[in-house]
């Protein structure tokens, strides 16, 4: 029995096509191409949301009596021009309490273009704020999950692909439903029994529904689902429409396959620990810290101060030529965090979207990225090929191998990113080194070294992100990772000396300079844990940038810059990685419970007990990241995030399972070790 579905293409989608219709008034709107149906009323399509999709789903008044600590969500099946949304938007920030927030999730197969959305949202100057926000954030038509923070309490999660295909894959439960999408006789493939399926399957029980029509076709899907209908008026000329509500939902039949990937009840208390300072650690306790829960941050020096210490940092990913899992995580944690760091620093101050060259240096490589794009469909503006002459244009200096170019992708000053993210309001550093963890009745206690003195803290939940040390704790002994050391090089160039304006990868990488300073780099020395700075490693990165960039180095030494190693500078760090490659983001297992309820998946792998996964309740872990942690520890962070907070996760099940620490006790298992 497979764990979930299978996962759509990787691939990006087509866009909306449209025209666009007056009505007698003169009002313009947009019109499918496709479906040959419009997108919202000519006559006065704000009204027709209210109506069809707020009032019938009793939106205003739920707002005002919201009495949860985790968000009101709300399901969309066809984005559209997002005017639903909005409208939804503006009705949480009229009724709701000050403590509430709403998120939204919301499937599109066709999204439009940023300029035909700009154009279609142009009808209603009220919600220019709100539709500025989402324009920001509009992200590129790649299938997956897509998460935009609309302000501090709204988040809205787009799910790109075939609506049903989106809410199997659907990590999370929804309070009430928007079932729009062009109406059943237009757009019959959306309109199935297996659409109406997912939704129950994704709700809340006394979830709620409304839709504009009353097809026969609808009223029995979703009969058939668990749903109860009624017909209620509908709004100008439609006579009626539908509303209703699902009071007992199905369980989850994926845990079926995998009941150890069973998410842990959420925990009481918000009071949350994090260990930890680096990229992995901050990002988490700001992620926490936006959604109201206070967060002290542990680390035994300062933010930043480990492997991500180094003044610039790659944002970047290299994606398998054949489709699997990491790849589909590495890409969109690279798609997250360009969003998210837009939106965290506007300016500019932190980081810089220059793009990055990823060089085929010999032939076996330059196989591996044809086969890679024939695998893949992706939007040039998320990757495409490049020659050598393109690649020589684009970098501004002399280029000899034909490559992919990532325009999105670029370089963070990882250090201050860290200092910017603890500085979050609700975050409380704390300096010191975290020893032992014991679980107490009420959470938590944290013994620590401070100024050579002891310490301890008392937290409900806890987050690990030490890196290689991660595994030092009792809880989490028996995740295996590995200590990798890695050192850049850097050299001060000479007045007039050329410089690249994007990040080049091959073997290694050089970046655009940062005040004058060329870093290039780094050394990759597996089980290695000293972080003194050799003059071996940076002969090896001067030795990779001649390889990689053998006319740049000329250019470079006839500039007067020296590459001799005794003139560099440099630092090095440990990073920490998987057996896999693939970082660790979510509940830490009881490792000793997961053996005694699987063991028989020693001897028969498809003798599954219907036992869910034991976890250390409220302890969590962000770690094994490598090189890559700028792409992956900002969306691993929201994994977590979420789950704590009890929110629809930022990526697809079967993604959020193959984050999950818990995988290689299961592989382990399964194959005797």
């Amino acid at each position: 029995m497979p764990a979930h579905d299978p996962l759509p293409p990787l691939a990006g989608l087509p866009r909306a096509h449209l025209d666009w219709r007056s009505d007698d008034g003169g009002m313009s709107a947009p019109h499918s191409s496709a479906f040959d149906d419009v997108y919202f009323s000519r006559h006065d399509g704000r009204a027709e949301t209210e109506h069809v999709f707020l009032e019938a789903n009793r939106l205003p008044e739920r707002f005002r009596a919201w009495p949860e600590g985790r968000p009101f969500v709300i399901g969309e099946t066809g984005f559209g021009t997002g005017l639903n949304m909005l409208c939804a938007w503006a009705c949480f920030d009229a009724h709701a309490p000050d403590h509430a927030r709403l998120h939204l999730v919301s499937t599109e197969l066709y999204p439009l273009e940023r300029r035909d959305l700009a154009r279609a949202l142009e009808a209603w100057p009220d919600l220019a704020g709100r539709a500025a926000a989402l324009l920001a954030q509009w992200p590129e038509p790649v299938s997956g999950v897509h998460r935009l923070w609309l302000d501090k309490r709204v988040t809205l999660d787009l799910h790109f692909g075939d609506t049903t295909e989106r809410l199997r894959c659907l990590d999370g439960r929804v309070d009430a439903w928007f079932l729009d999408g062009f109406a059943p006789a237009r757009n019959p493939d959306m309109w199935q029994p297996t659409l109406f399926a997912a939704m129950a399957a994704r709700s809340r029980p006394g979830a709620t529904f409304a839709t504009f029509t009353c097809a026969g076709v609808v009223k029995r899907g979703l009969a058939a689902a668990g749903f109860a209908w009624r017909k209620v008026p509908g709004f100008g000329r439609k006579r009626e429409m539908l509303a209703g509500e699902i009071l007992d939902p199905p369980a989850d039949e994926r845990r079926r396959a995998t009941p150890w990937f069973t998410p842990p009840a959420p925990c009481p208390g918000q009071r949350v620990a994090v260990i930890g300072g680096g990229i992995a650690g901050t990002s988490v306790a700001a992620a926490l810290a936006r959604r109201g829960v206070p967060v002290t941050l542990i680390d035994r020096e300062a933010p930043g101060a480990g492997a991500s210490g180094n003044r610039q940092g790659m944002l970047y990913v290299k994606l398998a030529a054949e489709t699997n899992d990491q790849s589909r995580c590495y890409l969109a944690g690279l798609l997250h965090s360009r969003r998210w760091l837009d939106a965290l620093d506007p300016d500019g101050t932190l980081w810089h979207p220059c793009g990055v060259l990823q060089l085929a240096t010999g032939p076996r490589e330059a196989k591996r990225q044809a086969r890679f794009l024939d695998n893949h469909p992706l939007p040039e503006s998320v990757v495409r090929a490049i020659s050598s002459a393109q690649a020589s244009q684009l970098a501004g200096i002399p280029v000899e191998s034909d490559g992919l170019e990532y325009p999105l992708a670029g370089w963070v000053r990882p250090d201050a990113l860290c200092r910017r993210l603890a500085a979050t309001p609700g975050v409380t550093l704390q300096r010191g080194e975290v020893h032992d963890i014991t679980a107490t009745p009420e959470g938590w206690r944290l013994s620590m070294t401070v100024d050579e003195g002891a310490s301890e803290l008392e937290a409900d939940q806890v987050v690990i992100a030490t890196a290689s040390l991660a595994n030092g704790f009792a809880q989490t002994a028996e995740l295996p990772l590995q200590p990798v050391r890695g050192q850049v090089s850097s050299l001060t160039l000479p007045e007039g000396a050329p410089a690249p304006n994007r990040v080049i990868c091959a073997g290694g990488y050089v970046s655009p300079p940062l005040e004058g300073q060329l870093t290039f780099g780094a050394t990759f020395r597996p089980n290695e844990t000293d972080a003194r700075v050799s003059d071996a490693d940076h002969r090896t990165n001067r030795d990779e940038l001649t390889r990689t960039l053998p006319g740049y180095a000329a250019a470079l030494e006839a500039s007067g810059a020296s590459l001799d190693a005794t003139t560099l500078e440099g630092r090095a760090a440990v990073r920490a990685a998987s057996p896999d490659k693939t970082p660790y983001a979510g509940p830490v297992p009881d490792a000793a419970a997961w053996r005694e309820a699987y063991a028989v998946l020693a001897k028969d792998a498809t003798r599954i007990p219907d036992i869910a996964g034991q976890h250390h309740p409220g302890l969590w872990i962000s770690t094994a990241h490598g090189s890559r942690g700028l792409a992956s520890a900002p969306l691993c962070a929201e994994v977590i995030a979420s789950r704590i907070c009890d929110e629809p996760m930022p990526l697809e099940a079967p993604l959020v399972d193959h984050l999950h620490p818990g995988r290689r006790l299961i592989r382990d298992l399964i194959r005797g070790g």
